[in-house]
């Protein structure tokens, strides 16, 4: 029977050097929300009729993006590579939005701070609508998955 969704995420820890507390709370709620909710299904069709559900590891690498895809019993599937060119630009412009809003929520106003999570969301739904195009014909995910796993994508990207 098809369960296609994610039970586990975990990140190379080897990849990310430096979080801050802002950050490593945007991961951790990214992960909750994406255990709790989420559409995962690999298309390609495994010899047993495996279809979920995934263990998935994301790790950064030489600029590409490694999607390692397990059993729920932690047996390796396969591995996704995704070349990761494309979304330097949305990756830079999420990291300076955020930025922003973080020193906004300390000393600016209502008016200020809605301004800037609105362009904050608007950056983060076109690399999750991005991320969902790469992957499109490997992994089927929904829009919320999309945007779950982009912020785990820059949180892997955080360099110091």
């Amino acid at each position: 029977m098809a369960d296609p969704r994610i039970i586990h995420v975990s990140l190379d820890e080897a990849t990310i050097l430096w979080r801050s507390a802002d950050i490593e709370q945007e991961r951790r709620i990214a992960i909750f929300d994406l255990i709790e909710e989420n559409y995962f299904a690999p298309q390609r069709a495994y010899a047993d009729g495996y279809a979920g559900p995934y263990r998935i590891e994301l790790a950064v690498e030489e600029g590409r993006l490694g999607i390692a895809i397990h059993r729920e019993d932690g047996t390796h599937l396969e591995t996704y590579v995704l070349a990761m060119g494309r979304f330097r630009r949305p990756i830079k412009d999420y990291f300076a939005i955020c930025d922003s809003y973080y020193q906004a929520i300390r000393n600016a106003t209502p008016q200020q701070i809605e301004t800037i999570d609105m362009a904050r969301r608007g950056l983060h739904d076109e690399a999750a609508a991005l991320l969902k195009e790469r992957l499109a014909g490997k992994i089927e995910i929904d829009f919320a998955t999309a945007r779950r796993l982009f912020t785990l994508i820059c949180v892997l990207h955080i360099r110091n």
